[in-house]
């Protein structure tokens, strides 16, 4: 085997030569880009906190949500608002032989676009003159136009009437059970639309009308508090809907104020003498 030249083995380690002196060179280099690497990664490891949340940071989010949420309106807020444009405030004064005059307070209700308006018939019947204010403020004169004495149920309407009417949307009392809420709007002792609100007391009672020997049947019975004013009255559902008129109070005593128990009749029986029926 022939051995290498000599001019051969120059060449060869020429060129080692030539790569050991570039090593050399770069190494400063890559020495500096190792320290920084060495550098960064320190600097993470004793500098930089782990970003993870603690149980207290959860909590802390958890109570700062919950306090910026903003609650639904209750149910009797929802209420009052939907059967507002509806309620109207009636005043009567009934004259007597003797130039003195009596003068009462009573509920109704507007229940179609025709202006026709339920109330108790205890309310208006007698009187001289009936005066009825509707929501927006507008006030009219007002005449009997149907009695349901069996049921102390009369219709009023206004001889002049706004331009805008708002009927009450009528309900099925037929499904509602005991225990279900119950709101009722009304003046009650002149303090003008006044809410109270409770919960069906029980169905199909009996009510005797005060100073007469008449019975109501298959009234609802409810525990919102009922006053004078409230009478003729709408009783209402969660949903605003009407399912009663309201009609009396029953109290053991001689005093005419509210301990409990009052009365409505079921807005179907109220709505029957007007030869329609409510829209269920």
């Amino acid at each position: 085997m022939n051995e290498p030249s000599a001019s051969q083995s120059e060449l060869w380690r020429g060129r080692l030569r030539g790569v050991l002196a570039r090593l050399q060179r770069g190494l400063p280099f890559g020495s500096g880009v190792l320290a920084a690497l060495l550098a960064l990664l320190l600097y993470n490891l004793i500098f930089i906190k782990s970003n993870q949340l603690t149980t207290t940071d959860v909590k802390n989010s958890i109570s700062s949500a919950m306090a910026s949420a903003t609650p639904p309106s209750a149910y009797s807020a929802q209420v009052y608002q939907i059967i507002r444009p509806s309620l109207i405030l009636i005043q009567v004064e009934e004259k007597h032989k003797d130039a003195k005059s009596d003068f009462g307070l009573g509920t109704g209700v507007v229940v179609d676009s025709f202006g026709n308006i339920l109330t108790s018939l205890h309310v208006v019947k007698g009187a001289s003159t009936i005066k009825v204010t509707f929501a927006n403020g507008f006030e009219s004169d007002a005449e009997i136009m149907l009695e349901q004495p069996e049921n102390d149920i009369a219709v009023i309407q206004a001889l002049d009437t706004p331009l805008s009417l708002v009927p009450a949307v009528l309900g099925n009392p037929n499904s509602m059970r005991v225990g279900d809420e119950a709101f009722v709007v009304g003046n009650p002792f002149g303090l003008y639309s006044s809410m109270s609100a409770g919960v069906i007391s029980g169905f199909d009672r009996v009510f005797k009308i005060p100073n007469s020997s008449t019975e109501i049947h298959g009234m609802i019975q409810v525990d919102a508090a009922v006053n004078p004013g409230n009478s003729g009255g709408p009783l209402l559902n969660r949903d605003g809907y009407v399912i009663g008129i309201v009609t009396g109070i029953v109290n053991p005593t001689e005093d005419n104020f509210f301990v409990g128990i009052g009365f409505a009749v079921p807005i179907m029986t109220a709505v029957g003498g007007m030869g329609g029926s409510p829209p269920y």
